[in-house]
């Protein structure tokens, strides 16, 4: 093991572990994964950023696509720290222009995502960036977004991953995740 990878294993440990828990949200049988904590220390969201930034390395990346709304509390910080630019993806009627679109399906039923034309220009090396992976729904339906302007997709990233999902097998490039979540889904 690398001592990159090692330093990615440890600041994802420390960050697991001030996740809260909600049972039962948004919907009955659902263990929601709060990583919002991480947001109220300066010092935890520094970390964050450091360990996708030693993730990606020397890549050169041209856009982050951050997702709403998630995707947007960390995104534009991790464009920054790797030199380039941030695009948002967002519900339908909030991005004015012309615009790219797709419908998706979710854990929770279906949903749109629009996306600006003419702000990623054709081969641009992106990667997406969400809080969670699990279905692969929403992620999927971004890299359609991103596949419509001819940008060429490096990798999606999250902080965490249910893996039991198996969202990851949806996706349109590789996926890095900072850690798993729940084994299997929650029942009270």
């Amino acid at each position: 093991m690398s001592d990159t990878t090692k330093e990615i294993n440890s600041l994802a440990k420390e960050l697991k572990s001030h996740l809260k828990q909600f049972p039962n949200f948004p919907k009955e049988g659902i263990l929601f994964e709060d990583f919002l904590p991480i947001f109220t220390k300066p010092e935890l969201f520094n970390k964050l950023i450091t360990a996708f930034k030693l993730h990606v390395g020397d890549k050169k990346i041209d856009y982050v696509i951050g997702l709403e709304s998630r995707g947007f509390l960390f995104g534009p910080t991790l464009a920054l720290a790797l030199n380039a630019g941030f695009v948002p993806i967002r519900k339908p009627g909030k991005l004015p222009g012309p615009t790219y679109n797709v419908e998706f399906k979710k854990e929770y039923g279906s949903d749109i995502f629009e996306l600006q034309k003419d702000v990623i220009p054709k081969g641009s090396k992106v990667i997406i960036v969400d809080d969670i992976l699990a279905t692969g729904g929403s992620a999927f339906g971004a890299g359609d977004l991103a596949q419509q302007t001819g940008a060429d997709i490096l990798e999606f990233l999250f902080v965490m991953e249910l893996d039991f999902l198996k969202g990851r097998n949806r996706l349109q490039a590789p996926s890095f995740t900072l850690f798993g979540g729940q084994e299997e889904k929650y029942k009270d």
